[in-house]
This record gives C-alpha cells, sequence and structure tokens, in this order.
C-alpha cells in the first residue's frame, strides 16, 4: 500500500494525514473485496525495514494501527471478515500486541473474508522463522530433514493455512516486491499502478481484477497445455 506520504506531501500535508487517509482507502478495499466473493486479503501495513523511517512517523503509525483496530473491528465482526496479523510481533509494544491479540480473538470464527494484516513483517523474516522452526522440529525429533518439502515448509510461513496469491497488487507507481511474502507470491500475477495508496479504491481494484483476468497462467507449462490442449 505504497504512497501515503506522497498522497500527503502533494497537498502540503504532514505525511501522517496521508497513514489516515490510506486508513480509509484500507476499509474501502476490505469492503470492496468482501463484495467480489474474494477469499483472502493481506495487505503490507508496516514493513520490518520501516522501522529506520523517521521516529515521529513510526510513533504516529502505532498510534494509528491502536486507533484503527478499536474503530473498525465492530463493521469488521458485522461483516464476519476474520482478522489476523501476520509479522514480528516482538518488536511491537506490549498495548498494540494486546490489542491485536483480542481482535484476532473476537473474529477468530468469523466465516467471511479472510484479512491479514502484516506488520513488521519481512519476507526474508518469514523464511528465515520458518527454517528455525522446522529445525527446532528436527532438533527434538518431531521431524527428519529428508521430510521437509514445500508443504511442510509453507506450513512454517506466516500464511499457513490460506493459499497462495493469486494477485499481487502494488500502488505508488514503483515496480518491485519489497520484500513482501517472497515465498508466497512465487506464481502471483503482479499488477503496478501509479495510483497512490489513499486514491485506491474500488474502481482501481476492479481495473486490477480485470488486468489478472486477461493473464494466462501457465505454471510452467506451455500455453496449450494451461488451456487443457494437450501437447499441442
Amino acid at each position: 500500500m505504497d504512497g501515503n506520504g506522497r498522497w500527503a506531501e502533494a497537498r502540503g500535508e504532514p505525511r501522517t494525514s496521508g497513514h489516515r487517509a490510506g486508513v480509509d482507502a484500507v476499509r474501502s478495499c476490505v469492503r470492496a473485496c468482501a463484495e467480489r466473493g474474494i477469499e483472502a486479503l493481506t495487505v503490507f501495513a508496516f514493513s520490518s525495514e520501516n522501522w529506520r523511517r523517521p521516529e515521529v512517523e513510526v510513533a504516529a503509525l502505532m498510534s494509528l494501527f491502536v486507533e484503527a483496530l478499536d474503530r473498525e473491528l465492530e463493521e469488521l465482526q458485522q461483516n464476519r471478515v476474520r482478522l489476523s496479523f501476520i509479522g514480528n510481533r516482538h518488536t511491537l509494544s506490549v498495548r498494540l500486541q494486546q490489542r491485536i491479540a483480542d481482535a484476532e480473538a473476537q473474529t477468530a470464527h468469523n466465516d467471511g473474508l479472510k484479512f491479514q494484516v502484516a506488520v513488521g513483517y519481512g519476507g526474508r523474516w518469514d523464511i528465515v522463522e520458518a527454517a528455525r522452526r522446522l529445525a527446532a522440529r528436527c532438533a527434538s525429533g518431531a521431524l527428519r530433514a529428508d521430510e521437509i518439502d514445500e508443504a511442510s515448509f509453507a506450513d512454517a510461513l506466516q500464511l499457513a493455512g490460506l493459499p497462495d496469491p493469486d494477485l499481487f497488487i502494488r500502488t505508488g507507481g514503483e515496480h518491485r516486491i519489497s520484500n513482501f511474502l517472497l515465498w508466497n507470491v512465487a506464481y502471483a500475477e503482479l499488477h503496478f499502478t501509479d495510483c497512490l495508496w489513499p486514491d485506491f479504491g474500488a474502481n482501481e481494484l476492479d481495473a486490477a481484477i480485470a488486468d489478472f483476468a486477461r493473464r494466462e497462467r501457465r505454471y510452467g507449462l506451455t500455453g496449450a497445455q494451461a488451456r487443457g490442449e494437450g501437447g499441442r
């Protein structure tokens, strides 16, 4: 969700106002995904690298996370959205960790959109943590090294239990993944847009979905094979 700061600066406002506008865009996107029957949505709210941003901006973001959780939880409940967080929680304040745990517990049994928020997350961190978990199981005798395969590795990642993303959307005009879900997006279709995140709404989501629908997903096969035409 890139472009909050630039959106605010273009309006002569502090960067924090862009982050607040970005929360509104998240709300709209969650509603739109739920209305379109999308199974899962994962948003990159704060990366492990974002801790290097100015201290004032980081503090404002952390405060905004708490505020948004308190404000949005009722609507998520009403719409049967299951909320969960991925990332290194130990880097967060005790207060925010508790708010996150409470929100997850309250929405755990909802059967609608599965909504994941990545906070303090990095794709490389995710892979290393998964390797550590599997190594610990091997060391304890619960797992043999030759039993580790792609499925068991995926089950040790932060998105365990969810399907790999089909569509990766990045706003703000940058054309890179920026350490997000590195394992999981191996076969995702990538969609880049110049739209800054606070301006991203249902129309922009529909444009991304339409772009996705035009793609031919081959997974290493030939085009004919992917279309079910055998070896022709």
